[in-house]
């Protein structure tokens, strides 16, 4: 489905992740909507203004193009919500997980009972997701510093697609969130708003 098809639904949405295990699903409270916003203004996609919650195991998550997933804490899928999640990304899905730091180890745990037969893989600076609609030659853009690592961009790729997208030492979605929150500076806010633009992008496109 093309972009164009996406954004003449008036009733598109996006999804948040409301997963089990006690992290912090919930965080980053203004982010989406700050990013939906952006896509509004400078994709002309259609989004609603505010993002839906989904739970993983539920079949409402076949209705979202982009679903987001972020936290500090503990994840646990059971297996018939990694088995939905699975058809989920199979059937043209995408799922973004933003390290809100500390959430690196439960992710690969969880995500391996979704893909058995997959690993994240780190994407090279090349992939059309760097450059889906605004150019970023050298990845991910460092929103917060924690370890002091560079960040990176990790990925699942199912029959050559990539399906799931792990930002790690990013802190993508603070970037996102309203200036008052963090007072980053407005340029690293802006950078953080267009990765999450090519994201959303590169999940309406790609299917």
């Amino acid at each position: 489905m093309s972009l164009n098809t996406w954004a003449q639904q008036a009733s598109l949405r996006i999804a948040r992740l409301k997963y089990g295990g006690g992290g912090d699903w919930y965080g980053n409270k203004t982010s989406l909507p700050n990013l939906i916003k952006f896509c509004n203004q400078n994709l002309k996609t259609n989004l609603a203004a505010e993002e839906d919650i989904v739970e993983p195991g539920s079949p409402e998550l076949f209705n979202y193009p982009f679903v987001h997933m972020t936290g500090h804490g503990n994840v646990v899928f059971t297996e018939s919500e990694a088995q939905n999640i699975r058809k989920y990304l199979i059937a043209g899905g995408f799922l973004h997980i933003d390290d809100n730091y500390g959430l690196e180890k439960f992710v690969r745990r969880e995500m391996k009972k979704v893909f058995p037969e997959l690993n994240f893989v780190e994407l090279p600076f090349n992939h059309p997701l760097y450059k889906a609609k605004f150019p970023f030659p050298a990845g991910l853009p460092k929103v917060h510093e924690h370890d002091g690592k560079s960040p990176q961009g990790w990925g699942l790729i199912w029959q050559g697609k990539l399906v799931c997208f792990f930002s790690y030492e990013c802190d993508l979605g603070n970037g996102w969130e309203d200036q008052s929150v963090y007072n980053d500076p407005e340029a690293v806010r802006q950078q953080a708003l267009r990765m999450g633009a090519n994201l959303v992008y590169y999940s309406m496109t790609t299917l």
